[in-house]
């Protein structure tokens, strides 16, 4: 509740009449409220997947509308990293897809490096990655858009009823670790800097760049690791995953759109552009 106050710029309270109200409304409970979550119920979830659906038709037909209006076509080249491809990148690529049969796309997952020097080099178009730092991104004569701000949130398997609320960054090494490889710099200074004040040494039972895997495996239980919250959000909510708070390790990753001038169709980057932020407002 207090997350999604921050979100509408409301206060906890507004927002929890809102709920009550609507449940009265519909006659039927929407969340199950204990002490550590709230949970959707399953009419809850249903109302929340038909929400999901309205708002993604919605920004579809804005979509189309846009890019059939300005003649949008061409061949589109876009760098990303997978924990942000699947969630975010891919949707708005079949969205654009779906409604202009004149455009082609490509797209690639590598590190994070590998597509800032395919960028610069005219290999790519299009560059979704987290913030890079200011100084590099004028150094290389980057166009750089925001597109949302990410948090990386500590995860373990919902199931498990040991697991606490909140932690310090010390009683990390209480689990196995299972570690998200790709590069998002600040959080992994900030994780590194961590280390080095507590000496945690980690037991590191699986590692891998698939957020895709690393969910199941902290699903089925054999660890807890660091995600982008974009990427676990719906696993959360459903009590698939629990999220536990780290009291001294608080990082949030603003995720940027990068293209560089000369380089792609201007007009194609910008209906993409238009095309992910609204992906990502839904």
């Amino acid at each position: 509740m207090t997350a999604a106050a921050e979100k509408l710029y409301l206060t906890q309270p507004a927002v929890s009449q809102q709920i009550r109200n609507l449940e009265e409304e519909l006659g039927v409970n929407l969340l199950d409220r204990g002490a550590r979550h709230a949970r959707p119920t399953v009419q809850g979830q249903l109302l929340y997947d038909y929400a999901r659906r309205i708002i993604l038709l919605t920004t579809q037909a804005q979509a189309a509308i846009q890019t059939m209006a300005e003649g949008v076509q061409g061949h589109l080249r876009i760098g990303t990293l997978n924990s942000l491809g699947l969630q975010l990148v891919s949707p708005a690529v079949a969205t654009l897809l779906k409604h202009h049969n004149r455009v082609s796309i490509e797209l690639v997952y590598e590190e994070a490096k590998e597509i800032l020097k395919s960028l610069e080099e005219g290999k790519l178009d299009i560059a979704i990655l987290p913030e890079i730092p200011v100084a590099q991104a004028q150094s290389m004569e980057l166009n750089v858009r925001p597109l949302h701000r990410d948090e990386m949130w500590l995860v373990a398997s919902g199931k498990d009823p040991s697991l606490p609320e909140e932690i310090s960054f010390e009683e990390l090494d209480q689990r196995p670790y299972v570690k998200l490889s790709e590069k998002y710099e600040g959080f992994d200074q900030a994780f590194k800097a961590g280390l080095a004040r507590t000496g945690v040494k980690l037991n590191v039972v699986f590692e891998s760049n698939n957020v895709g895997t690393l969910k199941r495996i902290i699903e089925s239980g054999l660890g807890w690791g660091f995600l982008p919250a974009h990427a676990i959000k719906k696993q959360v909510r459903m009590g698939r995953l629990s999220h536990v708070e780290v009291s001294d390790l608080k990082h949030a990753t603003n995720v940027s759109f990068y293209s560089k001038d000369g380089v792609g169709s201007a007009a194609s980057i910008d209906v993409f552009f238009r095309v992910l932020k609204q992906q990502v407002g839904t």
